[in-house]
């Protein structure tokens, strides 16, 4: 019988000894994250999110409780704790070596409910009743890592796409006029992301004349220099006229080999002589 409510109930009462044991022995010298914090409230919720944990787990012996059930309670636990930002922040190989401390705890305490059993229990049962620990240890770390991994992927995804805003700002020089400096190499997406903060910045702050300068950048492919000239022409549909300044030799060359017309549109060397030309025109 893999199941038995004796062991389930000798394990639930050492929940709280299973954390406060595993707490002592926690290396925080060669730890960092959630382990290594001196924050009573932090130290406090890693042991109650540690108890919570056992708890749930003393259930895969229950005689009461379904796979199922068992499975659904234990996937709440790991949702709710792989997404909290300590846990986040700390490695993922030091998680994964105290889930093999708790797991070892676990079959510590499994030998010592035998050995104080009034029960004689076969060889066979209690190799079971570790292999099951063991199971469901590694079901727990492989779905605690596959959460971990979705949750570091959406807040990756968050900072590029804030990077990719903070990369494109429209910069107001006047009343009417913008500055646009791109910095760094520009791949496709980026080109696309600089094309939608721009259409919208300018837009919403009704500007009416936008500097772009390219001085900061290097390098720039045919994809993108259309894509740059695009938006030029995606800027004028909605009212905007734009002066490039700070074309490298390069990409002046990569746009001439892509057929881009320069005749309607206002170019000059730096942003210096474009603010000169604007101040004499006014």
């Amino acid at each position: 019988m893999l199941k038995n409510n004796q062991l389930y109930h000798f394990l639930l009462e050492r929940a709280r000894l299973l954390t406060e044991k595993w707490y002592e022995a926690l290396d925080k010298d060669h730890s960092s994250g959630v382990y290594a914090s001196d924050d009573p409230k932090v130290v406090e919720m890693v042991k109650k999110q540690n108890y919570e944990f056992h708890v749930r787990f003393c259930r895969v012996f229950d005689e009461s409780c379904s796979e199922e059930e068992f499975l659904s309670s234990f996937d709440e636990w790991i949702c709710k704790t792989s997404g909290e930002q300590e846990h986040q922040r700390t490695p993922t190989h030091l998680i994964l070596r105290e889930f093999f401390n708790n797991q070892e705890q676990y079959l510590e305490y499994v030998k010592e409910f035998v050995e104080e059993s009034h029960e004689t229990y076969s060889p066979e049962t209690i190799n079971r009743w570790n292999r099951k620990i063991i199971n469901n240890f590694n079901y727990v770390m492989l779905a605690f890592a596959e959460h971990s991994h979705k949750y570091a992927e959406e807040r990756l995804a968050a900072q590029k796409e804030m990077i990719h805003e903070l990369s494109s700002p429209v910069i107001s020089l006047s009343e009417d006029l913008s500055l646009l400096p791109l910095v760094g190499d520009i791949d496709t997406d980026r080109a696309q992301k600089v094309m939608e903060n721009t259409l919208q910045q300018c837009s919403n702050h009704q500007v009416k004349h936008l500097l772009i300068d390219l001085s900061g950048v290097l390098i720039i492919d045919t994809m993108v220099a259309h894509q740059i000239f695009q938006l030029i022409k995606a800027l004028k549909l909605i009212g905007v006229t734009c002066t490039l300044s700070g074309i490298r030799p390069e990409i002046a060359q990569t746009a001439i080999q892509i057929g881009i017309d320069f005749d309607d549109l206002s170019v000059v060397s730096s942003i210096h002589q474009a603010l000169a030309q604007r101040h004499l025109l006014q």
